[in-house]
């Protein structure tokens, strides 16, 4: 058990390198072709900051998928089934048109039709869902329309819903992440606990996407120096999508031997069969709240469905009060609560704790969520070891540096600066804040260079 555990290791680790390194390049080439649109009254971020980081995750796609066909535990993977290459196929048509996107800013309805035929492609190849365990009335085999439609319907669902969830510095790649490491032990847990050969595929996915994740999160971490675009949100949105139709749709849950026993027994003993069927959802399931509330809200004002604006679920906690980095971790949080209480729920369904523990860390959650304003302080002692904002502020001035003797010094300072003609000199030019440049920084003062670049119309934003 441990020598596929090292593979799979590898595979990540190599997935991961490849994503890291081609980032630098491809944030270089998105700058070199314009791929940086300016700043939209939605954005967070106040610096034009480039996209195409898609590009960069579809590398690392590639080796993680070249890398695992020449392992000796892994290689079975692309010999007994097709569903890598149905994978690599639909991912190249969809990253293709995010970067189509990312440059030109194509029509929602044309990235709607791209997403439905690149989930068909996958179908014609073998990715789809064959039958659906029923709680209380075993497995449905699905003809061939309705395994077809259900799976194009929840291809395009995630896709849409980790593609609205990316509106913070590394949101999206952070929950996916996540959601991939839940799904991962589950699917592993159903290859090698079960003997079914059959989870083979899907863990094999999720293990590549948590490394595309994690290659990409240092380059996008707040402050941003690239987002990964319509081309890596759709990209690891369809992966992620194909994870869960693999194991949904094709573990046969006659091979797990568990309808011994009486009707309630076999229920229980049923649940890792039925987590399927919401494992997908709870993976997914902040990023299709905000799907389900953006389209109700934006169908209620009567815009387009498709209208971006300022309502997401990360824009309203930075309007109570979060900042960026707080506002990620609370989304970190309930992604992982749900999804891994479901995969620890779906292992020790009788355990009472399993339930105590969620409920308790929902509870943390909730006083965490209703506390925007505070703000740890640390003690005296350790003043100096702390950022400046965990420091204490000192409500009293030190004798002889009050207000008035500060106004006073700056007065002196400015009359030492005006010349015997009787003139003033010439004011200096403030310092601005923050960090200057295109790398997404959410700076305080000025950005002059970019001003200037706009009023004389330049391509290269």
């Amino acid at each position: 058990m441990g020598q596929p555990v090292r593979d799979y290791l590898l595979t990540l680790c190599v997935t991961a390198a490849v994503t890291y390194l081609l980032t630098g390049p491809v944030r270089k080439f998105a700058i070199a072709v314009g791929a940086m649109p300016a700043i939209r009254a939605r954005d967070v971020h106040r610096e034009p900051t480039p996209r195409l980081g898609g590009i960069a995750m579809f590398g690392g796609l590639c080796a993680g998928l070249i890398v695992a066909d020449h392992l000796a535990n892994l290689d079975g993977v692309f010999e007994l089934s097709n569903e890598p290459r149905a994978l690599l196929s639909g991912a190249a048509l969809i990253w293709l048109i995010g970067v189509l996107d990312d440059k030109f800013e194509i029509d929602a309805l044309i990235k709607l039709g791209g997403q439905m035929i690149a989930a068909a492609v996958m179908v014609l190849q073998g990715l789809t869902i064959l039958w659906l365990p029923i709680p209380g009335v075993g497995t449905v085999p699905l003809t061939q329309w309705q395994g077809t439609l259900l799976t194009v319907a929840l291809v395009v669902i995630t896709i849409n819903a980790v593609n609205f969830v990316d509106g913070l510095d590394g949101l999206a790649a952070g929950m996916v992440c996540i959601a991939s490491a839940a799904l991962f032990l589950y699917t592993y847990r159903l290859w090698y606990g079960y003997g079914i050969e059959a989870a083979a595929p899907a863990t094999l996915f999720t293990a590549i996407l948590m490394g595309m994740c994690l290659g990409f999160l240092p380059h996008n971490m707040h402050p941003a120096r690239i987002f990964m675009g319509d081309s890596g949100s759709m990209l690891i949105g369809l992966v992620l999508a194909a994870g869960a139709i693999s194991v949904t749709g094709q573990v046969d849950p006659d091979a797990m031997k568990l309808f011994a026993g009486s009707e309630r027994q076999a229920t229980h003993a049923m649940l890792p069969v039925f987590i399927p069927l919401l494992l997908p959802l709870t993976i997914i399931a902040i990023p299709a709240a905000d799907l389900v509330l953006a389209i109700v809200r934006r169908t209620w004002n009567g815009q387009s469905p498709f209208a971006a604006d300022r309502g997401h679920l990360h824009h309203r906690l930075l309007e109570i009060g979060h900042s960026h980095s707080r506002s990620v971790l609370i989304m970190y949080f309930w992604s992982a609560l749900i999804a891994f209480g479901a995969v620890g729920y779906s292992v020790h369904s009788t355990s009472m704790w399993i339930v105590l523990l969620i409920v308790g860390l929902s509870a943390l959650g909730l006083i965490l969520l209703l506390m925007p304003r505070f703000t740890p302080r640390a003690p005296r002692w350790a003043e100096r070891f702390v950022p400046p904002r965990y420091r204490r502020r000192r409500r009293e001035a030190e004798p002889g540096t009050g207000p008035s003797q500060e106004l006073e010094s700056q007065q002196g300072l400015l009359d030492d600066q005006m010349g015997q003609n009787g003139h003033e000199a010439a004011p200096q030019a403030p310092i601005a804040a923050g960090v200057s440049g295109v790398n997404g920084a959410t700076a305080i003062g000025h950005r002059s260079r970019f001003a200037d670049r706009r009023k004389a119309d330049s391509t290269r934003r």
